[in-house]
């Protein structure tokens, strides 16, 4: 499974990409912004996407509305990772498409667990 990380801090996506290596996920991509993700989906194959909330140039929710107006992109899980955890901030981000939400830090298990819950929606 081709699994593209979106996030502006370099050192959040490489412990994301060591959390998933650990669970077993070895085709992993990367993007510092939602511009560059959106580059990176368009470029085909992503099956999955973890994304954070709070970036430059195009934050987390402007690139999941901009990857849900891709027809091809309609059912491809993504899970939001972010420090926030405002139940309405929560509820913004499903209404524009998130699949799941996880709040940093985590563990890789916990971000294994809930990959795996995505997933099986």
């Amino acid at each position: 499974m081709k699994v593209l990380i979106v996030d502006d801090s370099s050192t959040m996506r490489r412990i994301i990409f060591n959390s998933l290596t650990k669970v077993g996920q070895h085709q992993i991509v990367e993007a510092a912004n939602g511009r560059e993700g959106l580059e990176k989906v368009r470029e085909g194959g992503v099956e999955f996407i973890l994304t954070d909330w709070h970036m430059p140039e195009m934050n987390g929710l402007e690139f999941v509305r901009a990857v849900r107006g891709i027809a091809s992109m309609e059912s491809v899980p993504i899970l939001m990772v972010t420090s926030n955890a405002v139940s309405e901030e929560v509820m913004e981000a499903v209404k524009a498409g998130v699949n799941g939400y996880i709040v940093k830090p985590f563990q890789p298990e916990t971000l294994r667990a809930k990959i795996e819950s995505v997933l099986k929606k």
